[in-house]
């Protein structure tokens, strides 16, 4: 036997083999179930996989075919045809314009900072060689928005560039904006329907009796009729006098205008309009041949022969469906980075802020007024660096006045800042739109701006008759005499009426005292004028309102003027940041991605942009609040 020691271990004994599990067959209801939803799971993941990748593809390959589709080429035609209304900003969420465009039936609108300044860039652009107007589709709106677009027109055309107007058939709005062309062409079965301006409005007392509702109404100004129609089944007399005298007003600018960029005699041009049904009849109801005899359009022609007229003129052809070569608004804005615009102006100089809408308290959506929102707009562009100067661009007939003094308040600190404001009416800046103006530096109005109406007034519904009609009473007991007083199902007590009163009388001395202070003059001097009276911009400058007539370009200018920016100085505006989803929700609905997806069959149903529409005065009771008393500085005052 050897002593030395050996280190290996010995063998390990054989492992036995692992015995595999005894799995069943079926598995019973419960295994069937199992196999079914995962089965489901997978269905589910691969169609929303589909969707999803399938949706991401087409985008992708709509923003490919749209950049190339966007390529503006050399000796091309701009083509403006905007459809819907001109706003400064838009009313839709990008997720509602998207939706729209993909609908083919959405909120359509265009914006004037969009027009004029494709309008500029295209005046220097040597690639654009005219433009081509079609205003068949632009709906009828305030007339300084498209004094706005045809001033920009008049400097497209001092460049040397011909503006040409090709219409189906034209309405009064339509033509004030055509009339700034070189040259008119209408089809032969289209015409001029220009009947004059008019504010007819519902009246609603007779409706209210019938269902038991009785309107208490509250105000201060002898022409103060915004609330009328709830009061009355007719116009009262002072309402008739006071719009009379500003639509005429807008008829007389629109007359000498017109008549002036068409060298035709304004007194002829009115008597053409006055005796249109006569001269109708006359032409044997050719309404195309009577506008090429009275000199408003320079041709009659369908599109087709537009088309060979522009291309024997040598616009090249188109592409496939286009009949000559051209780029529209949205293609345009977007090969020349112009829709992006201010998400790239760095530089400090003139902020821009816009108040479009009605006024209401709170946070409002873009394209309304919130006393709260639109406040702190102002406050952040005060803030910036970036501001220099401030403008106020306002298109709103007014609202709720405690919501207009927010943001009156927040112009009146941007001055004591040391910051220039300066205010450029819109279409209609009246009642609470000139109440958040008045504190500016200086306004700015165009001649045909709707501006004034400065009073008060309130209102207060009861509905105790209309319980009894179905058989419902309120009775109880309060604690003193006013306890339980603004009970909407009680009848209105006396002392209430009082109170209301007073509060009316009160916002009506500090709206007239704001604006004797701000404008240097007295108390008397402004009453005269106030009164809830409504002035076009021509008009309200000579009574002092405003200091000067202008566009909103001339209202930037002074701004930096005040501001001591020189000539070389940024202009942006301000608006809520959008997120990148947003931003690229709003190229979709802004650029030419959704005509492509729109061609290929993308297309959303039309109830998806539906929005409900309600006459204008019952506007007033979506802010309206039960069981006190809603004080409105507000001017329904748009011209048809």
């Amino acid at each position: 036997m050897s002593d030395r020691f050996d280190a290996t271990p010995p063998p390990l004994p054989p492992q036995p083999k692992p015995v595999p599990p005894i799995r069943r067959r079926g598995g019973g209801f419960g295994g069937f179930l199992r196999s079914l939803g995962r089965g489901i799971n997978f269905v589910r993941l691969f169609i929303l996989n589909v969707f999803f990748f399938g949706l991401l593809a087409a985008f992708l390959l709509a923003i490919y075919a749209s950049n190339r589709t966007n390529a503006v080429d050399d000796k091309s035609v701009l083509v403006l045809a905007p459809e819907g209304q001109l706003v400064e900003q838009y009313s839709a969420d990008p997720l509602s314009r998207a939706m729209g465009k993909l609908s083919g039936d959405g909120v359509k609108q265009v914006q004037v900072r969009d027009m004029v300044r494709a309008i500029d860039t295209a005046a220097k652009d040597d690639r654009i060689s005219r433009i081509v107007l079609r205003p068949d589709k632009l709906a009828a709106g305030g007339f300084a928005a498209l004094r706005e677009v045809g001033a920009a027109l008049d400097r497209f055309r001092a460049a040397g560039k011909p503006v040409l107007v090709w219409a189906s058939s034209m309405e009064q709005g339509q033509y004030y904006l055509a009339a700034h062309a070189d040259k008119i062409y209408l089809d032969p079965q289209g015409g001029v329907m220009a009947t004059g301006l008019a504010n007819y409005r519902l009246f609603y007392k007779d409706m209210l009796d019938r269902l038991g509702v009785q309107v208490h109404l509250f105000r201060v100004g002898q022409f103060k009729s915004a609330a009328e129609p709830f009061i009355l089944d007719h116009a009262s007399p002072e309402s008739k006098e006071a719009d009379g005298y500003w639509l005429g007003g807008l008829w007389d600018t629109w007359i000498g205008e017109t008549a002036k960029l068409r060298h035709l005699d304004p007194a002829a041009l009115r008597g053409d309009v006055d005796g249109f049904a006569d001269r109708v009849q006359n032409a044997k109801g050719n309404l195309a041949d009577l506008a090429k005899e009275e000199k408003l359009v320079d041709g009659i022609a369908t599109e087709q022969q537009f088309v060979q007229m522009l291309r024997h003129e040598g616009v090249p052809a188109g592409k496939k469906d286009q009949g000559f070569r051209q780029v529209d608004l949205a293609g345009y804005l977007s090969a020349t980075g112009l829709g992006t615009a201010d998400l790239l102006q760095t530089s400090p100089g003139v902020t821009v802020v816009v108040a479009e809408g009605e006024i209401t308290g709170g946070k409002q959506a873009q394209g309304s007024i919130g006393g709260e929102s639109t406040a702190a707009l102002i406050r952040t562009a005060r803030l910036d660096r970036r501001t220099r100067a401030l403008v106020l661009r306002v298109n709103s007939p007014g609202g709720e006045v405690y919501a207009a003094e927010q943001i009156r308040r927040e112009v009146e600190l941007t001055r004591e800042a040391g910051i220039p404001v300066v205010v450029s009416m819109g279409d209609v800046a009246a009642s609470g739109g000139y109440w958040i103006s008045m504190n500016a530096n200086r306004i700015y109005a165009e001649p045909n701006t709707i501006t004034g109406s400065i009073g008060i007034f309130g209102m207060f519904f009861t509905v105790p008759d209309t319980l009894a009609k179905i058989g419902v009473k309120s009775d109880g007991v309060g604690t003193g005499g006013l306890a339980g007083a603004f009970d909407v199902t009680r009848p209105l007590d006396p002392k209430v009426g009082v109170l209301i009163q007073s509060i009316i009388d009160k916002g009506y001395r500090d709206f007239v005292g704001g604006v004797a202070k701000a404008r240097g003059k007295d108390f008397a001097a402004i009453d005269a004028i106030a009164q809830g009276r409504v002035w076009t911009g021509e008009q309200a400058m000579q009574r002092g309102l405003v200091d000067k007539l202008g566009s909103l370009d001339d209202a930037i200018r002074d701004a930096a003027q005040e501001a001591n920016l020189g000539k070389d100085y940024g202009v942006r505006y301000a608006e809520k940041p959008m997120g990148a989803f947003e931003r690229f929700l709003t190229n979709v609905g802004d650029s030419s991605e959704a005509k492509v997806l729109m061609s290929w069959g993308v297309r959303l149903p039309s109830w998806v942009a539906e929005l409900p529409k309600l006459a204008p005065e019952f506007a007033l009771f979506r802010t309206a609040q039960a069981g006190k008393p809603n004080v409105y500085a507000y001017c329904f005052c748009s011209p048809r």
